[in-house]
């Protein structure tokens, strides 16, 4: 804490004195007021911080300067030996003989809120998804030490621009793409509406935040990609597993986890006499109803009955799994990093929207929340779909002409 007296000469009264002011400075916060004392500014030294011998009453006055700076010190020290964090506003409440109302950090509120949500696991709330909150603190920690050079900071002084250094912060200093980005601030902002419901802040600082829209690039197989995968002898049962579980979802649109989780009592007979698959996705908790197509039908054959628990599939972990599909996309030849989501984007894509499936359906078939969702992943596709068609249309009525 730095302690500054500010004699302020352009406010010299009819007596010829001024105006003294006491400047007080913690970790960048200032905090200026009055003294109550006026001095003849030819008896000023700024330097000393003090009246000059010279000056009338100059031992009372520089007796009241060093009692204003031993109160300012005597607060400092009682709030730091509380423990609790506070600022030079804080400081200067203590001075003038009030109590420093006790108020809640970004990151106390944050640990509050996961606190709370954590005993919502297993009930309203999936592990994975409080695991989320978490990482994220871990983030905005490492935000306000780099910002403010303190590890917390008051919740009331959050501002619209804080938002706006903390995005830059993930951009520049995290190396975040645009989605990660906008996923990180949207569950900063749930906490934030944590801490206005719970009265610990007065205003939400997101309420002028739009968030940048992330342009992610769909990548999905095309049909003369898939062919090579779907018929490659590969000599390795590992390989051949972890094709096969690719090539099932791929035909089904199953996520990771729902693929590794199936098992036959989600195989059902659907009202039009076939096998569909029927489970709930564990990321939204939707209840997903997929036809069983017919490649989709021949994976299901060669596994069953020779997994143990009523497994459907050979699933390794989504890190095998992954590591693994590299090594088939060299073995195929495909240019592209292949990952186990592919089959899904796949499904998604190939199957379904380029063979005319409305998107209300892929929608519904992808066990997506809304469809705003689907539309935003695929709506290139689709577009690429009508180009297509519009060709077709504009070929079509020049011979008609």
């Amino acid at each position: 804490m730095k302690i500054t007296f500010l004699l302020q000469k352009g406010k010299t009264n009819k007596t010829g004195l001024a105006p003294l002011r006491c400047r007080v400075t913690l970790e960048k916060r200032v905090k200026q007021f009055s003294t109550g004392i006026f001095i003849n500014p030819d008896h000023w030294s700024q330097e000393k911080q003090k009246v000059l011998d010279t000056g009338e009453s100059y031992q009372t006055v520089n007796s009241q300067i060093s009692l204003i700076k031993q109160k300012l010190v005597q607060a400092f020290l009682m709030l730091q030996i509380k423990g609790d964090f506070f600022d030079v506003d804080d400081v200067y409440k203590i001075y003038c003989g009030e109590d420093a109302k006790k108020e809640m950090g970004v990151i106390a509120a944050y640990v509050e809120h996961n606190n709370y949500y954590k005993k919502l696991v297993g009930k309203d709330l999936k592990e994975v998804s409080w695991q989320k909150f978490e990482n994220k603190k871990g983030h905005l920690k490492k935000f306000i030490q780099w910002k403010f050079q303190k590890k917390e900071v008051k919740l009331s002084s959050l501002k619209f621009q804080f938002i706006k250094d903390f995005e830059y912060y993930l951009r520049t200093e995290e190396n975040m793409q645009q989605s990660t980005i906008n996923k990180t601030l949207q569950r900063f902002k749930k906490m934030i509406n944590f801490a206005v419901a719970h009265e610990y802040l007065d205003k939400n600082p997101f309420l002028m935040h739009k968030p940048k829209p992330a342009k992610k690039e769909v990548v999905f197989l095309t049909k003369d990609e898939l062919s090579p995968l779907q018929n490659k002898e590969f000599g390795n049962k590992r390989l051949e597993e972890v094709r096969d579980c690719f090539v099932f979802c791929r035909y089904t649109g199953l996520a990771f986890k729902e693929m590794s989780n199936l098992k036959k009592e989600h195989i059902v007979k659907g009202e039009d006499g076939k096998k569909w698959i029927r489970m709930k996705r564990q990321k939204t908790g939707k209840t997903i109803s997929v036809p069983m197509l017919p490649v989709a039908q021949r994976v299901f054959d060669k596994y069953n009955g020779v997994l143990a628990e009523g497994r459907v599939l050979p699933a390794k972990t989504n890190a095998h799994s992954n590591a693994y599909l590299k090594e088939i996309a060299d073995l195929c030849e495909l240019k592209i990093n292949l990952t186990h989501h592919i089959a899904r984007k796949t499904f998604a894509t190939t199957v379904l929207l380029l063979n005319d499936v409305p998107m209300e359906v892929v929608s519904k078939l992808l066990g997506y929340s809304r469809i705003g969702i689907t539309q935003a992943h695929y709506g290139q596709i689709l577009q690429e779909k009508v180009d297509v068609e519009m060709k077709k249309l504009i070929s079509k009525l020049k011979t008609e002409i």
